[in-house]
C-alpha cells in the first residue's frame, strides 16, 4: 500500500481527539492514488488527524460479490485486525464500504467463527463512505473547497442503494465556492461497471456504460465526479474514446481542491 499520509503535510485546526482511519481501496491504491492522498489533505484541512494502518488489504467484496464466501474469511479477518481500535474508518468508495458494513457480518457468520463475528459487529458501524463521515460524523458540508468548473454527478450503485448516502455527495458539491452543479439525467440508473459484471457481460456493460457518457456529455459538464473511482474508470474510459472532452474526478479530488496551499 502506498504512503498516503507522510507527505500531506500537518493537520490544521485543533483537532476532532476522533481516531480516523483511511480504508482506501485496492484500486485507488493500485491505479487512483490521488484519491487517497485527497482525502488525507480534506480531513487534515478539517482538523482531523488520519492513519494508514500498512496491514490494509482488500475489503473482500470482489470474493464475497463472485460467492466465494469461504475464501473471503481471512481477508475480512485481516480487516478487522487492521482496524481495530479506530474510532472511525473512512473509505472514499460507496462500494467497499458496503462491503465491510453488510458483506462482512454475512462472512463472519458463515465461518463459525464467533470472534470475528463480534470483530466485525464492533467495526462495521464505524465504517463510512467519505461523504458520510463529513456529513454525519463531523456534521460539515461546507469544507472550504474551491473548484471553478461546471461539474454533473453520478451517484454510484452501492452508495445510493446499499448505503443510501442520498444527498450528501450534492449538498458538499454545491458549498464549493465556484462550482456549478448540473443535474444528470438518469443519475440513478447503473453505469454497467459493476465489478467483475463488466468482464462477464462486457457488451452489456458497454452498452450501459456508453448511455451513461452520453447523458453526461449532454449535461454540459466539464467534470464527471463520482465517490467511486471504479465507475469513474469505466465512463471515463468511455468518454476519452468518444472524445467527449470530459474529465473525471472523484469527489475526494474536488472537495480537497482549493485556491491555495492545500
Amino acid at each position: 500500500m502506498q504512503g498516503y499520509v507522510d507527505d500531506t503535510g500537518p493537520a490544521e485546526g485543533k483537532g476532532t481527539g476522533v481516531r480516523v482511519a483511511l480504508m482506501v481501496t485496492c484500486i485507488n491504491d493500485a491505479l487512483f492514488p490521488e484519491t487517497g492522498k485527497a482525502v488525507v489533505r480534506l480531513l487534515r484541512r478539517l482538523g482531523v488527524e488520519v492513519d494508514f494502518p500498512q496491514a490494509q488489504t482488500c475489503c473482500g467484496q470482489p470474493m464475497v460479490n463472485t460467492g466465494y464466501l469461504d475464501e473471503a474469511v481471512p481477508v475480512v479477518r485481516t480487516f478487522t485486525e487492521a482496524f481495530a481500535g479506530y474510532d472511525a474508518v473512512v473509505v472514499p468508495s460507496g462500494s467497499c464500504a458496503g462491503s465491510a458494513r453488510h458483506q462482512h457480518s454475512i462472512v463472519a457468520r458463515r465461518s463459525g467463527d464467533a470472534g470475528l463475528a463480534t470483530a466485525v459487529a464492533e467495526l462495521s458501524p464505524k465504517v463510512h463512505e467519505l461523504s458520510e463521515f463529513l456529513v454525519d460524523v463531523l456534521g460539515v458540508e461546507d469544507v472550504g473547497a474551491y473548484f471553478p468548473h461546471t461539474v454533473t454527478y453520478h451517484p454510484t450503485c452501492h452508495s445510493l442503494r446499499l448505503l443510501r448516502v442520498g444527498d450528501r455527495p450534492a449538498r458538499l458539491l454545491r458549498a464549493v465556492r465556484g462550482l456549478r452543479l448540473v443535474e444528470l439525467a438518469g443519475a440513478d440508473e447503473c453505469c454497467g461497471f459493476g465489478g467483475t459484471f463488466a468482464l462477464k457481460n462486457a457488451d452489456t456493460s458497454v452498452a450501459m456504460g456508453s448511455d451513461k457518457a452520453a447523458k453526461v456529455t449532454a449535461s454540459g459538464a466539464e467534470v464527471l465526479v463520482a465517490g467511486d473511482s471504479s465507475c469513474l474508470m469505466h465512463i471515463g474510459g468511455l468518454m476519452s474514446r468518444q472524445r467527449s472532452g470530459v474529465r473525471t474526478m472523484h469527489l475526494a479530488e474536488v472537495l480537497a481542491a482549493t485556491d491555495g496551499p492545500s
